[in-house]
C-alpha cells in the first residue's frame, strides 16, 4: 500500500465552502462601482487569485488604470462587503463537513492554506469549525499568495511535515500550481472554472465519499 500522508492541506473557497458565488457578489459590485460590468472571463481570472494580484486583474479587465489610492479603496470595498456577505450562512461544498471529519477520525493532522486574507479567513473558521484544523495559513501572512507556492511551504512548516509527506486539496489551477510547486501530493475537485490536466493531479467530481485510501493514492501520484 502507498504511504500515508503526514497531513492534508485544504484550500478553502470553492473547496470547503461554496463561498466563491459570495466573492462573485462582491467583485462585480465593485466593477459597477466603476462604471464598468465585469466579464465572466476577467472573473474566472481571479478565482483563486491573492487580493493584490486580483485587484490588479480586476481592473485591468474592466479597463481602468488605477491609482494606489483607488486599489487601497476597492480592497476596503471588498473586504466589508464579503464580511457582510459572510455574516450570514455559508453553504458547504458537497461531502466537505464529512471528509474534514474522515480526516480527523484518520488521525492525520490538517491546516487551512487560503489566499483569502485572515480577517475574513475567521468568518469561513466559524462555519468549518477550528477543531477540524492544528492550524491555518492566509494570503496576508505571506510574502506571495498562490500560484507561489510559499503558503503551502508555510503550512507544512506550522504542522512540521515535509510538504512532500503532504496531500493539498484544491479547486483552482492557480492553488493547483501553488500546491503542486511546494512539493505535495494533490486532489482536484473543480467548482467554479476548469482545472487543466496535468501530472502528479488526481481529480474528483466532489469530496462524496472521500476516503484515506484516496488520500494515499494522490500522494503516490505526486510529481
Amino acid at each position: 500500500m502507498s504511504a500515508r500522508p503526514a497531513a492534508v492541506l485544504w484550500d478553502m473557497d470553492g473547496t470547503l465552502l461554496d463561498s466563491e458565488k459570495l466573492w462573485d457578489i462582491a467583485v462585480r459590485e465593485l466593477a459597477r462601482e466603476h462604471g464598468a460590468e465585469m466579464t465572466d472571463e476577467t472573473r474566472h481570472a481571479l478565482i483563486g487569485a491573492s487580493g493584490p494580484n486580483a485587484l490588479r486583474m480586476l481592473f485591468d479587465g474592466i479597463g481602468v488604470a488605477p491609482t494606489p489610492a483607488m486599489i487601497a479603496d476597492a480592497g476596503h470595498f471588498l473586504e466589508r462587503r464579503v464580511t457582510e456577505l459572510m455574516l450570514g450562512p455559508i453553504p458547504w461544498r458537497p461531502g466537505a463537513e464529512d471528509a474534514l471529519a474522515m480526516v480527523r477520525a484518520a488521525g492525520l493532522k490538517c491546516a487551512l492554506v487560503t489566499n483569502t486574507k485572515r480577517s475574513l479567513t475567521e468568518y469561513g473558521l466559524d462555519t468549518l469549525g477550528r477543531d477540524f484544523f492544528d492550524t491555518s495559513v492566509c494570503g496576508d501572512e505571506v510574502p506571495h499568495g498562490k500560484p507561489d507556492p510559499a503558503i503551502y511551504r508555510r503550512a507544512a512548516e506550522l504542522l512540521g511535515v515535509d510538504p512532500g509527506a503532504c496531500v493539498a486539496i484544491e479547486d483552482s489551477p492557480t492553488g493547483s500550481l501553488a500546491a503542486q510547486g511546494a512539493g505535495c501530493g494533490l486532489i482536484v475537485i473543480p467548482c467554479e472554472i476548469d482545472v487543466p490536466r496535468a501530472p502528479g493531479r488526481v481529480f474528483r467530481t466532489s469530496l462524496e465519499g472521500l476516503s484515506e485510501r484516496d488520500l494515499r493514492e494522490a500522494l503516490a501520484a505526486r510529481v
